[in-house]
């Protein structure tokens, strides 16, 4: 594949390429950054624009200079389709809701919103709303922890 480096919107002596690299325009010279592994696993950067340094995950450069990514809270996020952190080739990132990327991390349960609770033997059914989670409560069966879920997101998109 062949690489093709972009300009980092708003920082304009810095480009990323498709397959996840990150290079410095500055003082004439290009030169491809360290990334380092942040304590939540994902690489890093770190960008400077008038004196100030800012901190970008490299997934977050690449959707934003070749999918338009807007970067906007939790509302719309890059997923990673391989699962794996490190991976920030073009190939392998996508904007998803946050939810969607939520579910697809392993768990308990198939479904989303739903996990087992030991300590009482029952399935759980938690939803997060604006960064809060919200107990459903707990069920006998898996799959009525999820209709729970599911009544309470209707009732959530229709507000």
């Amino acid at each position: 594949m062949k690489e093709i480096f972009k300009p980092i919107p708003d920082y304009p002596k810095y480009e990323v390429s498709n397959l996840g690299r990150v290079k410095s325009l500055q003082f004439n010279k290009e030169k491809i950054l360290k990334s380092r592994k942040s304590s939540n696993l994902y690489l890093n950067v770190v960008l400077f624009k008038d004196g100030n340094a800012k901190n970008f995950t490299i997934h977050q450069l690449v959707a934003m200079a070749f999918l338009k990514h807007k970067p906007n809270g939790y509302k719309f996020v890059i997923d990673h389709i391989d699962e794996n952190k490190h991976n920030n080739k073009l190939s392998n990132l996508r904007i998803v809701t946050h939810r969607l990327n939520l579910s697809r991390r392993g768990g308990s349960s198939k479904y989303t919103g739903v996990s087992w609770a030991k300590p009482n033997k029952k399935w759980i059914s938690r939803i997060k709303i604006n960064g809060k989670s919200k107990h459903l409560g707990y069920f006998e069966f898996e799959y009525d922890a999820h209709l729970r879920y599911q009544q309470e997101l209707k009732l959530i998109t229709k507000n």
